[in-house]
């Protein structure tokens, strides 16, 4: 329920605000024919420069507006970076789209028309034409959830995370996959899910290939399975969908509750490098140079605090002033690090400088004159 609360919502913010949605033919020399196409820009697309990942969906005729509706809902929050979504309409069409050959379950004829059509056409249409970044997902259901899995099989896969939703595997699947797995050599999210109200045999080829594909072992491969309870084939989508995106983009959220305690918390080293390397990896895998977030910030904080390693105030200090340069956020860290460490002048004199910046995260001018004036009255500055 909650999750079909949170689709709604993100439909409703997608209806209501900028998020805009193109309705584009796309002229295919694979198929022979026009491809029919819903997009999706981020909100802010017209007014910006920045690039965005592409969330391709499969099942575009019905699967599109779920994907798109959360897509706008989480990145409004920045629980996840804004992204183009893309519709492929397949209505009438999706048995001819995923046909593929008996003898060995791979794409053949309309199926590998189909195939050359996403790579060869669609995909630098949409590069071409939008400001994207490398980063892509696919998303499917049933057959396309599928077929989606051919571009895994690829030397270099086409797109760096797959959504697939109750898929209609075919008979070599499995074994496909089982054998490509342990050879991917860049990261790649995998998200897997169905329902135990699924199409029986669905139900069981899933979770068959997920214990399968559980005990394969390549740091390179980020894999989510679930088993959702209660929804139909034809509902699951708009529970999965959410957790889907909430798996493959979970290093880009801020540090969550959990997070904080299960790893900040943790630490044996120090968690200003924790906090450094993580914007990183949202750099090395979307693409994406993300300001670090004051509320990660204060997580860092609250966890030298927690754990009374107060030199790495002076690291947090530093880091502040080059992410937050016009704030008094850095020196407001840097002021704790001289305190804590026995330099009360030091202190005194780097609250009172902050005086001149801005304000930010909750900590005020007067705070920091607060303090310089406690250091100044008792140590007779």
């Amino acid at each position: 329920m909650k999750h079909i609360v949170i689709f709604l919502i993100g439909l409703f913010f997608t209806q209501q605000f900028t998020a805009q949605t193109l309705y584009k033919e796309l002229n295919s020399e694979k198929l022979g024919d026009a491809r029919q196409l819903k997009i999706q820009l981020p909100r802010n697309y017209d007014t910006s420069d920045k690039k965005y990942p592409v969330i391709y969906v499969f099942d575009g005729d019905y699967l599109f507006e779920p994907v798109a509706g959360v897509t706008d809902y989480y990145a409004y929050w920045e629980d996840i970076p804004e992204a183009i979504v893309v519709g492929i309409n397949q209505f009438k069409k999706r048995n001819e789209d995923c046909f593929y050959d008996e003898a060995n379950s791979l794409p053949v004829e309309t199926g590998a028309a189909f195939f050359e059509f996403i790579s060869m056409e669609l995909v630098p249409y949409i590069n071409k034409t939008f400001r994207t970044e490398n980063f892509k997902v696919a998303v499917g259901h049933g057959k396309t959830a599928n077929f989606i899995n051919y571009f895994l099989l690829k030397g270099i896969p086409l797109f760096q995370a797959y959504v697939v939703l109750s898929p209609d595997l075919v008979p070599d699947m499995a074994t496909y996959l089982e054998e490509r797995f342990s050879k991917i050599e860049q990261k790649t999210f995998y998200y897997l899910a169905a329902s135990n109200n699924d199409v029986k045999s669905i139900k069981t080829n899933t979770e068959v290939l997920s214990k399968s594909l559980a005990a394969i072992e390549n740091a390179n491969v980020l894999k989510t399975f679930e088993i959702f309870d209660g929804p139909s084939h034809y509902s699951l989508p708009v529970h999965a969908i959410p957790k889907a995106l909430e798996s493959i983009f979970l290093v880009f959220q801020p540090i969550s509750k959990k997070e904080y305690k299960e790893s900040v918390l943790k630490l044996e080293g120090n968690p200003v490098d924790y906090l450094v390397e993580k914007y990183q990896t949202i750099d090395d895998l979307f693409g994406i140079k993300k300001p670090i977030l004051i509320n990660d910030f204060k997580a860092i904080e609250a966890a030298i605090k927690k754990n009374k390693k107060l030199d790495y105030f002076e690291d947090l200090g530093k880091l502040a002033r080059k992410e937050y340069p016009d704030t008094l956020l850095g020196h407001y860290y840097l002021g704790r690090y001289y305190e804590e460490t026995g330099e009360p002048k030091k202190a005194m004199k780097t609250y009172q400088s902050a005086y001149i910046l801005d304000e930010i995260g909750g900590i005020t001018k007067d705070q920091v004159l607060e303090l310089a004036e406690q250091i100044k009255a008792d140590f007779g500055y």
